[in-house]
């Protein structure tokens, strides 16, 4: 089981570098009107949310669950470099609703939808190995 952490630690670190490098480039050439300010604290708790995710994922036996925990990174890293790169805060170009809508960004669409297939696979990986669940550690 430890020798595959290492190709799964691998694949979440590509797919969080790809889908990192996606966002910044929308953000780049998407024009926008909105912006939203994160704390230096928040992005300290970034930072500190893809370490965990990049250390701990990859022990659980599902390629899915490393790319689910990839895709959240790379929203998590697109954000976290947004914040040292733009100084008028987060740039959000997508918009639903100009008056009273919703602005957000690709960052954000990666980081909910890799949580989602993060915890979908652990959950059916717990569901599959439900027998191991007892066992020490």
């Amino acid at each position: 089981m430890l020798c595959s952490v290492k190709p799964r630690r691998t694949l979440l670190v590509c797919t969080a570098v790809s889908f990192a490098a996606i966002d910044l480039v929308h953000k780049s050439f998407a024009p926008t009107e909105f912006h939203h300010a994160r704390t230096s604290f928040v992005a300290v708790m970034m930072g500190v949310v893809i370490a965990a995710l990049v250390v701990l994922v990859p022990r659980v036996p599902s390629n899915a669950a490393a790319v689910g925990a990839g895709i959240a990174c790379g929203g998590a890293l697109g954000n976290l470099i947004s914040v040292l790169a733009w100084s008028q805060g987060v740039p959000d170009p997508l918009v639903i609703g100009r008056t009273s809508g919703v602005a957000f960004n690709l960052a954000d669409l990666f980081a909910l939808s890799g949580d989602m297939l993060l915890l979908s696979a652990v959950a059916v990986h717990g569901v599959r190995h439900r027998h191991e669940l007892g066992q020490r550690v």
